[in-house]
């Protein structure tokens, strides 16, 4: 693909993202799998693009609107960069509508010019309406593309909001919790994230999946903090490696295997993972119960479940029943109270701990989706408790910022539950991983900035045993 097709793609798996409804890598999943023809080299090019443009929207959009307000994106921008003069990217699906690409447009024409350094001239030559390539630049686009040369990225009279890269009512949430530390841990969270592995101790150490990894090209370093962990030096197609078909890594966040060692599953040991999704947590927990135990993988949405057994297969693991509940409240529960050592609860959350991987997140996310989020934690938090034995632990996490998601929730719930207690992470810390806990003694707060992970919150709360009962005096 030429440079100018490349950016096609671009701004129109940008437009596809900006109508919503799914995250940006399935849809530009989506984009590819109907376009074979594009090569590897060229996705990544591709995506490059558009996750440049996703991690810094807030700093594009304000530069559009100050020196060109007309092209605004969240105006609508110009009609005249619409589907009508661009060039469909490949002449076997132009049967298909156009897409309308005016957003992902300028977004990419400003990205071009102030990330990658681009001139008007490149954007000419590249933006010249031939084949597979976008339409020539409008006068209002060559008038953004001569006004942002030259220029860089940030500004001193941005909105602190638009200069982290932030959703503007994000803004005041997060300075709750990070204060004058924002700039920090916003430049980190906006990196490319890393690719973690989790070894399988079931299947190898730490020291054979390095060797396994080595002998196919692939070179990984033991992560700082999990003893579980391996970082790649650069990314790979890991899918295809033995190591992978094997099962002797999978693909996991280094805070992610954290939250799930400090769960403490242990051998013979009940377990519930109720939040489970794809199961990334359930191979950890298995993995820790030596395929010894019981461990129930709860979800509401049976299709996820799914998704997690050939993982599981690939793994080796045995002692997991996946169970598709009909919601929090599902009588499954009921049926089962108090006869777990341990539960997990991942819960829903914003995700702004995983913006390094999903940037896109953090345009989809709306006051009222916190407001909702909030109520939804708690009654997952309430209801999964029940399941907790006298003297069992339920561990709460999520890959939340906020101190609505996290402390204000661990707080609510003791508040609500004098039957539990405060298990404190740096205690959980010491027996599960050893040493002393980095990111706090009551909870557990993990950040790109301060720790490379995603960000992570975890918090711990014992079921207090129940008392002796009383029969009175035998004589």
């Amino acid at each position: 693909m030429t440079p100018g097709a490349r950016i096609a793609a671009a701004a129109d798996i940008l437009s596809a993202i900006d109508e919503g409804g799914r995250p940006a890598d399935d849809i530009a999943a989506d984009y590819f799998r109907r376009r074979r023809y594009i090569g590897a080299k060229d996705r990544v090019q591709v995506s490059a693009h558009v996750y440049g443009v996703l991690r810094h929207r807030a700093a594009l959009d304000w530069w559009i609107a100050r020196v060109a307000p007309e092209l605004d994106p969240r105006a609508g921008g110009d009609p005249s960069a619409h589907g009508s003069e661009r060039q469909t990217m490949d002449p076997r699906v132009r049967g298909e509508p156009p897409l309308p690409t005016a957003a992902g447009r300028h977004r990419v024409i400003a990205a071009l010019l102030l990330i990658d350094g681009w001139t008007p001239e490149d954007l000419a030559a590249s933006f010249d309406g031939d084949r597979f390539r976008p339409a020539p630049l409008s006068s209002a686009e060559q008038r953004l593309a001569r006004a942002l040369a030259g220029r860089t990225l940030t500004h001193p009279a941005m909105p602190r909001a638009a200069a982290n890269h932030l959703p503007e009512w994000l803004l005041s949430h997060l300075e709750a919790v990070y204060g004058r530390r924002l700039e920090d841990e916003m430049a980190a969270l906006n990196l490319p994230a890393p690719l973690d592995l989790r070894v399988n101790a079931r299947k190898t150490d730490r020291d054979g999946a390095r060797r396994a990894l080595a002998a196919e090209g692939i070179i990984a370093e033991p992560t700082p903090w999990s003893p579980l962990g391996l970082r790649l030096k650069q990314r790979a197609p890991l899918a295809g490696t033995s190591a992978f078909k094997e099962g002797l890594v999978e693909v996991q966040d280094e805070g992610s295997q954290l939250a799930a060692l400090l769960a403490d599953a242990r051998p013979g040991m009940r377990v519930v993972d109720f939040c489970a999704g794809a199961g990334g947590k359930t191979l950890a927990l298995a993995a820790q119960m030596q395929n010894r135990g019981k461990l129930v993988a709860c979800d509401t949405a049976a299709w996820r479940l799914e998704r997690a057994a050939q993982r599981l297969r690939r793994a080796g693991i045995s002692n997991v029943e996946r169970r598709a509940l009909a919601g929090e409240r599902d009588p499954w529960v009921k049926r089962h109270a108090a006869s777990f050592d341990r539960v997990l609860v991942d819960a829903p959350c914003l995700g702004i701990g995983s913006w390094r991987r999903n940037p896109d997140g953090k345009w989809r996310a709306t006051p009222q989706d916190l407001a909702e989020l909030v109520v939804r934690q708690r009654d997952i938090l309430a209801s999964a408790a029940r399941l907790v034995r006298p003297g069992g632990r339920l561990t709460y996490v999520t890959c939340s910022l906020l101190y609505e998601e996290n402390e204000a929730q661990a707080e609510a719930f003791l508040a609500a539950s004098p039957d539990f207690a405060l298990y404190p992470v740096s205690r959980a810390w010491a027996e599960t991983v050893g040493g002393r806990s980095p990111g706090g003694d009551d909870h557990l707060r993990l950040t790109p900035a301060r720790h490379g992970t995603d960000g992570f919150f975890v918090a711990q709360f014992e079921r207090r045993p129940s008392p002796p009962s009383f029969r009175g005096n035998d004589r």
